[in-house]
């Protein structure tokens, strides 16, 4: 395994010489010069990857904790994504507290003989309440940098700084970034009341940003992560809810009988797809900026609801009961050419379209439980991601399409958890009291 993951490195340095060292910089590098993981299916073989204790570079009696809790946000962060084997530190040779975070520094043969592949060496500095961090990467095996970053700021920017470093990692060995700027927003419910939460990826700086004893339903982000639409039935029946996150703003589309499952159409135009009875049954309708009707996007006898839009927004995925039972099909929004994508199973919701545009995941039932799958848009590969272990519904993928969140009642009552797209290390995502249903993960919301 190391003689194939060696080699995969070797390439890498071979190209970075062949674009320029790397060093302490904060230009973006072409994704490709790294793409060096299959990132449709990485899991299976993690990269084994150290991370020492950051160095106290000028006084430890005040930096100590900081760089502690740095190594640990950087080692959860790392851990996080799926594709790194942390090497516990007990098995460590050196001790760069005595040694040093720079390659002459250093004694790789230490570090590839506890089996590591990648080592990631921090130092901190510490002057009153600013902070400022030194990372650097290696490989281990050719006793070379890969990349390094300077970060400055407060104490308290401490996790902002590291998650920055952890997504130009997993950029630099996937080619794709966005996951620890991203965000998800569910539905908390508890004592009759509905709330509607964001946090960050792993669950942290839970926010409450809507409170009501009405039911409220499927929010979903805008593509700029500025807003959320969501079904409430505050007044009594189901109107959709545009609600400005950080501001106090919200506006109303409410249309005659049903309105709910808003989904926003890629790119800039504001455009808002949602599953409207004005005209009798549940179709879905493009809507525009204001909230009024734009076009009409389905038309069967059959129910048409959750709409989801491939990255380019040329094709929708929805599901439809126009074959007898709950099915998810495809519409060409150039042709409107619309083609059944689930075949296997009687009862097929909830698609969401990858960000790489090839798969969709979605619930389906099996053996009278809903399990989280995947399918090509093309209808094949099917996989099935979940088994055994309750109900697991509403799927929706990270931004980078690494991972993939979902609710599920396997210890009970419904809770978040995440697993990577591949169906593997699946765990709970937040911890707090009553349900947690519908999330949604939003766009990388910012970028270096």
């Amino acid at each position: 395994m190391h003689l194939n993951r060696f080699s995969r490195i070797i390439l890498m340095l071979c190209i970075i010489l062949l674009f320029g060292q790397p060093g302490f910089t904060t230009a973006a590098v072409a994704a490709t010069q790294y793409d060096y993981i299959n990132i449709s299916n990485p899991f299976l073989n993690k990269i084994p990857v150290a991370v020492p204790v950051f160095k106290c570079m000028s006084d430890p009696g005040t930096e100590a904790e900081d760089a502690e809790t740095a190594t640990q946000l950087l080692t959860a962060g790392l851990d996080f994504t799926g594709y790194f084997k942390l090497i516990d530190r007990g098995a460590f040779l050196e001790n760069l507290q005595e040694k040093g975070i720079v390659a002459k520094a250093l004694n790789f043969g230490n570090w590839t003989g506890i089996g590591a592949e990648l080592l990631v060496t921090g130092g901190i500095w510490k002057v009153n309440d600013t902070v400022r961090l030194e990372l650097r990467v290696f490989d281990t095996f050719k006793g070379e940098m890969l990349f390094g970053k300077r970060y400055g700021g407060s104490a308290d920017d401490l996790r902002r700084m590291i998650h920055r470093f952890c997504d130009e990692l997993v950029y630099r060995l996937t080619g794709r970034r966005g996951l620890f700027s991203s965000r998800l927003v569910f539905i908390g419910k508890n004592e009759g009341k509905s709330s509607i939460y964001t946090c960050e990826f792993d669950g942290q700086d839970l926010k409450q940003v809507v409170q009501s004893d009405a039911i409220t339903l499927f929010p979903a982000w805008s593509p700029d992560g500025r807003l959320i639409a969501y079904t409430s039935y505050a007044r009594g029946r189901p109107e959709i809810i545009v609600k400005e996150l950080g501001g106090n703003e919200s506006r109303r589309i409410a249309f005659e009988g049903i309105n709910i499952t808003p989904t926003w159409v890629p790119g800039k135009s504001g455009k808002l797809a949602a599953t409207l009875s004005t005209s009798g049954d549940e179709e879905i309708y493009l809507l525009t900026r204001s909230g009024k009707i734009d076009k009409r996007l389905t038309d069967s006898w059959g129910i048409d609801v959750s709409p989801t839009f491939s990255p380019d927004g040329r094709q929708m995925a929805f599901v439809s009961k126009r074959a007898g039972s709950p099915q998810i099909y495809i519409k060409d929004m150039e042709t409107g050419d619309i083609q059944r994508l689930t075949f296997e199973g009687s009862y097929n919701t909830e698609p969401d379209w990858s960000p790489e545009g090839d798969r969709i995941a979605y619930s389906g039932m099996n053996n009278g439980h809903a399990d989280i799958f995947l399918i090509g848009t093309d209808g094949q590969g099917r996989e099935q991601l979940t088994r055994d272990s309750g109900s697991n519904e509403s799927p929706a993928w990270s931004p980078d399409g690494s991972l993939i969140v979902f609710s599920s009642t396997r210890t009970g009552s419904t809770k978040l958890y995440v697993m990577t797209a591949s169906g593997t290390d699946q765990r709970q995502l937040v911890h707090m009291t009553g349900e947690q249903i519908l999330p949604d993960w939003s766009p990388a919301l910012t970028s270096d």
